[in-house]
């Protein structure tokens, strides 16, 4: 999943805008980071949440966090959330204001309370490839209604669904039923006329879903437009919708307008069509990136290969390994933001970074660091190249093996 801070990239590419990270950024220490399960399934749920906290407060208070803020903290977490299904909180702060309260698509890792001199990122950005912004469309023949999920807001609601008075679309074209098959000829002018009719209002309505969808599509920056409900309705609106939304469509079947987010099994199915998605976007992601540094592309691996690029400016594309971060994935994840490079993460078994850590170049010269990723799978040459104990460096060793 690939982060951009407030730049614009296509709805082809998994991108969560990240410039409200910012504030964070320049703001002065010590910081609180705090990173929790907010599940709230059932009671003991909501009670283990305040156990957790409980822990964590105690903890905190003994590294010297001010009470005041331990207190707002609190009442900021433990605050009954609307939101449903399995989600975490990342809340960070000053000594004296809470800068960031954001809902995480998925539990994070681990929960995790830090009071420090830098911010904590790297648990925020392991969730990120869960971040998935999609609209699920319910359409029949008369319209469709209408539910986002966005990574702020991970859970499909029939009641919340971030659209407010855009929540359902009815095209107005109400002649929607044909002739039924006894009481009299099935011919003639009568009845071509009011075949005719009917089809002409499916259609109309289908045009009038389809630019609010395409709107949406557009507005939203969303990664997947999902569709359900009616199977003639279903094959009307994808004749009427733009290339945008066509590009991103996947049908999710068994579902009813007005009625699919109240089956389990409708569900269930919704979340398959997701995580496979995701799983895609991973793949697509390793791929490209094995792709570039098989190449000789514009790339580096390893964690001093990636710090020296990123001091220079040179990085477009940050990619860390979830849960094989470098000890220094802090310091690079600051550096990346600052210098507007995108940051992207991957789970373990797409590809093997040495160290978890590889990047997209912006460009490449004499003093860039020159390693392959075909080397990363049992070449011990590849593995001396990135020991970051190494006293002499990956540069000078390529300078070394031209002179001899």
């Amino acid at each position: 999943m690939t982060v951009a801070p407030g730049r614009p990239t296509s709805n082809q590419e998994v991108t969560v805008n990240l410039s409200w990270l910012m504030p964070v950024l320049e703001a002065e220490g010590p910081f609180l980071s705090i990173y929790i399960d907010s599940t709230r399934t059932d009671p003991s749920s909501a009670s283990g949440l305040s156990t957790r906290w409980g822990h964590f407060r105690s903890k905190l208070a003994d590294d010297g966090a001010p009470e005041a803020i331990l207190e707002e903290s609190e009442e900021t977490l433990l605050e009954p959330s609307p939101i449903g299904g399995r989600h975490g909180r990342a809340l960070l702060a000053t000594g004296s204001e809470i800068l960031v309260d954001r809902v995480l698509p998925a539990p994070p890792r681990q929960d995790s309370a830090h009071w420090g001199d830098e911010p904590i990122l790297v648990p925020l950005l392991q969730v990120i490839p869960q971040a998935v912004r999609q609209l699920l469309v319910e359409v029949d023949r008369s319209g469709a209604d209408l539910h986002l999920r966005a990574p702020e807001n991970p859970k499909i609601t029939k009641n919340d669904n971030g659209l407010g008075e855009d929540s359902s679309v009815d095209g107005g074209h109400d002649e929607l039923h044909k002739a039924s098959v006894g009481g009299g000829s099935q011919h003639g002018w009568r009845y071509s006329n009011q075949e005719a009719r009917v089809e002409d209002s499916w259609e109309r309505n289908a045009e009038a879903v389809a630019a609010k969808v395409d709107a949406i599509v557009r507005e939203r920056q969303l990664d997947m437009l999902l569709l359900t409900g009616d199977v003639r309705a279903q094959s009307l609106l994808k004749d009427e919708l733009g290339k945008e939304a066509l590009a991103i469509l996947k049908e999710v079947p068994g579902g009813t307008r007005g009625q699919s987010l109240d089956r389990a099994s409708f569900r269930e199915e919704m979340a398959r069509v997701t995580e496979e998605f995701i799983k895609e976007r991973q793949q697509k992601l390793a791929d490209q990136f094995t792709e570039n540094q098989n190449r000789g592309g514009e790339s580096v691996a390893g964690a001093a290969e990636v710090a020296e690029a990123l001091q220079r400016g040179q990085v477009s594309e940050l990619l860390l390994t979830i849960g094989a971060e470098p000890d220094n994935a802090e310091e690079l994840t600051r550096q990346a933001l600052a210098t507007d490079a995108e940051i992207s993460t991957l789970g373990e078994g797409y590809v093997t970074l040495p160290e978890g850590v590889g990047a997209l170049l912006r460009w490449r010269d004499e003093a860039t660091p020159s390693n392959s990723l075909s080397s990363m799978s049992g070449d011990h040459g590849r593995e001396s190249a990135v020991d970051p104990d190494s006293e002499e460096s990956p540069r000078e060793r390529e300078e070394e093996s031209i002179r001899r």
